[in-house]
């Protein structure tokens, strides 16, 4: 795997008058998220037979921990979204088959009815509690191909990267930046 990380750009060998501007910058957009999508697609495929994507596991799992931290209180959309780094309109287009599907229910706050809530169902918690095993598998898996030091090394690094304070470095706003691709 070290030898892996000490790769050159895969452009190695093309003449530089035959490169495209674009193909002579090191991207770091485009390598997080061709290695995203390849990432998803494992996890997704492991998720497949039970009829979720790695991105609503994700959100099952978000939900679940807002609610346990919270001592019961089922997470709002707006801080559901916020934790999610989405904006609102995003997380209710990606909800809608879970909800559909009797994973999650909304409902209105007790004291304000404009705020919507999100709770797991008993058929969403048992779900989420297989994706998990399943989600655990890949997860390994993924570990062991990269070693776990680089593994905690990349989680690390995205997670830094997902931050309100890397955007705070960048110079950017973060709440302007909640945007997503999530559906």
């Amino acid at each position: 795997m070290t030898d892996l990380l000490n790769i050159s750009e895969s452009h190695e060998g093309v003449p530089e008058a035959e490169k495209t501007p674009f193909e002579t910058l090191a991207c770091t957009n485009t390598a997080v998220r061709r290695a995203a999508r390849r990432l998803g697609n494992l996890y997704d495929e492991a998720l497949a037979s039970l009829g979720l994507k790695a991105t609503q596991v994700a959100l099952l799992s978000e939900i679940e921990r807002m609610f346990t931290a919270a001592n019961g209180q089922s997470p709002a959309l707006q801080d559901l979204a916020s934790n999610m780094a989405l904006q609102v309109s995003a997380l209710t287009h990606a909800l809608r088959p879970l909800v559909r599907d009797g994973l999650i229910a909304l409902h209105g706050d007790e004291s304000d009815k404009r705020v919507k809530r999100a709770v797991l169902t008993s058929t969403g918690r048992e779900r989420l509690r297989q994706a998990i095993v399943r989600w655990a598998t890949v997860n390994n898996r993924v570990d062991d191909v990269l070693g776990k030091e680089a593994a905690a090394q990349l989680r690390a690094l995205t997670d830094f990267v997902g931050s309100d304070e890397f955007l705070t470095a960048y110079g950017a706003n973060p709440a302007d930046s909640l945007t997503s691709d999530l559906a």
